[in-house]
């Protein structure tokens, strides 16, 4: 099973942009990470130096969110999106980007539902609850 690490996720996506920057060609992950970190202008300091990044600490008390994180969260839902897993979150997507009017707005509200549910698994050490997931990302979307 795939588990990588954090300097692995951290050098995946300075790696990556690193390959953008010198128009080096992506794998296809790559090139959907890729698509997150230009929506991220913010991150791309981070990106652009990989011994930084793999001392970097993002401690909640600094007030500044951990771009590796981030960014992994958004390739987390881009695949459940694309294979619709758990079935319905295609949708609830959909909904939320034509009531927000961004398809990056809509990624935003499925990852405050992913970090909730992931959270409250790691506290009661438990599997993640795709039931609870969805229906956060409909109460979203029916917002």
């Amino acid at each position: 099973m795939f588990n990588p690490g954090k300097d692995d996720v951290r050098r995946f996506f300075c790696e990556a942009w690193g390959k953008h920057l010198g128009a080096q060609p992506l794998t296809p992950l790559e090139a959907i990470a890729l698509d997150w970190m230009l929506e991220h202008p913010e991150y791309h300091a981070d990106l652009a130096d990989l011994p930084a990044a793999l001392l970097a600490d993002y401690p909640v008390e600094g007030g500044r969110s951990n771009p590796f994180l981030h960014l992994s969260m958004h390739l987390a839902v881009s695949e459940q999106i694309s294979i619709d897993q758990p079935p319905g979150i295609r949708r609830a997507h959909d909904v939320l980007a034509a009531r927000r009017g961004s398809p990056h707005e809509a990624a935003h509200e499925l990852i405050e539902c992913l970090g909730e549910v992931v959270w409250k698994a790691q506290r009661t050490r438990s599997l993640p609850d795709s039931d609870a997931y969805l229906e956060c990302i409909e109460r979203r979307a029916s917002r």
